[in-house]
């Protein structure tokens, strides 16, 4: 490759990555504006106009620290929810031999284009009514903690996985669940690390179901909450603007630093090293 094509490949790619930075780049210093400004010019204001005023504004009024407390509850629980039933689920339909998996995989696949909203009347009235989990953190996490894309991506990463390892270790002795645990759970750690991303974004942003489960503010996640705010109270903040943005940057800085300390393990591991020739 040319110079100059390096060059041309280098300003493209510079140029795609300030378009996908620049509505977050925006939101942070939304956030610090004391007087909003929706003009172009806004994205660079001067330092008199900032402040962390409208941090304190929207905290006053929905308490961000039990909103991410709340946030950290559902999301975690749907996360080893998530991570257990899929690395269960995805290992017996790639490894074990079994009569119907075929017919079990493709309904999983049938899942996926079942949107979840035509699902949560049915789940509201199973949870809610029937099992009486209404108001509790247990009622949100449980239509969330088995994730059909989850099993799909163990799957698909357990078939690449030489099958003379499993072969070794049972003939070791190892039962299913120590194969699992102690061969195949080493090797698909890029999966692993996916699974947790996917499963952390839809929870954490997930606001409409914790708001039917539960009208307590004192359990509402954070997204539940700032979608109260901006609903019923925004209006009458000092700069509704800056204090919406705010509560988006506490809302959104947890993802953007999971992606960043995890975003370096998404390397494929070498499958084959435990297999000679």
């Amino acid at each position: 490759m040319s110079r100059r094509q390096t060059v041309l490949r280098y300003v493209v790619l510079g140029i795609g990555a300030l378009a996908f930075l620049f509505p977050f780049y925006y939101m942070v210093v939304g956030s610090l504006q004391t007087e909003p400004d929706p003009t172009p010019a806004g994205a660079f204001p001067s330092p008199s106009n900032l402040t962390l005023a409208n941090y304190s504004d929207i905290d006053s009024r929905v308490d961000l620290w039990q909103g991410l407390l709340n946030s950290g509850i559902f999301t975690g629980g749907v996360i080893i929810g998530t991570v257990v039933f899929g690395l269960l689920a995805g290992y017996s339909l790639a490894v074990l031999q079994w009569r119907g998996r075929g017919v079990v995989f493709a309904l999983a696949l049938l899942v996926q284009v079942v949107p979840f909203q035509l699902l949560m009347i049915p789940l509201y009235v199973l949870i809610a009514r029937d099992y009486g989990l209404a108001d509790t953190h247990l009622g949100m996490i449980l239509p969330f903690a088995i994730n059909s894309t989850a099993v799909i991506v163990f799957r698909q990463y357990f078939l690449q996985l030489p099958k003379e390892l499993f072969d070794a270790a049972r003939i070791d002795g190892a039962s299913e669940l120590r194969v699992l645990w102690g061969v195949a759970l080493p090797l698909v750690r890029p999966a692993l690390l996916t699974v947790v991303l996917l499963s952390f974004i839809g929870p954490w942003n997930e606001f409409l179901w914790p708001f039917l489960i539960t009208k307590e503010a004192s359990m509402q996640p954070l997204a539940v909450s700032l979608a109260n705010y901006i609903s019923n109270v925004a209006a009458t903040a000092a700069n509704p603007f800056g204090a919406v943005l705010a509560g988006a940057v506490v809302l959104a800085g947890p993802a953007v630093a999971l992606f960043i300390v995890f975003q370096r393990y998404f390397t494929s591991n070498d499958l084959g090293s435990g297999v000679k020739g």
